[in-house]
């Protein structure tokens, strides 16, 4: 079992940056593909980005690409999002996910077997 947790969510001006982190216990993330997704209010949940286990490959939706970057230090075993050039439309509860082991990231929800709470996350325009 893995339990993840998300932290670093909080309000910031639009324009502003955030680093999310997700930090795992119960067993070691290195061998498990990472994802955050998001969901605001009356909408669905949305993919945002996605890590290797390796870390060597990545994955961005539109509207992330060039703003976000995920990363993560599998010694840590935590991952990140620094999220830059926020925007009022960000506004939205961050979750990360795990994968199983030896996966790639993945834009699909329903390809991750392990969810944190979420952290939310709120820019003021």
């Amino acid at each position: 079992q893995v339990q993840l947790v998300e932290s670093g969510g909080g309000l910031v001006q639009a324009g502003g940056s955030l680093r999310l982190s997700c930090a795992a216990s119960g067993r070691n993330l290195s061998t498990k593909g990472m994802g955050w997704f998001r969901q605001a209010p009356g909408k669905e949940r949305e993919f945002v980005a996605a890590i290797s286990w390796s870390g060597v490959t990545t994955l961005y939706s539109d509207s992330a690409k060039g703003r976000f970057t995920i990363s993560r230090d599998n010694v840590k075993n935590t991952v990140y999002l620094q999220m830059n050039s926020l925007k009022p439309e960000d506004t939205a509860v961050y979750y990360c996910a795990a994968r199983g082991a030896y996966n790639s990231g993945s834009a699909y929800a329903n390809h991750y077997v392990y969810w944190g709470q979420g952290t939310q996350v709120t820019v003021s325009s």
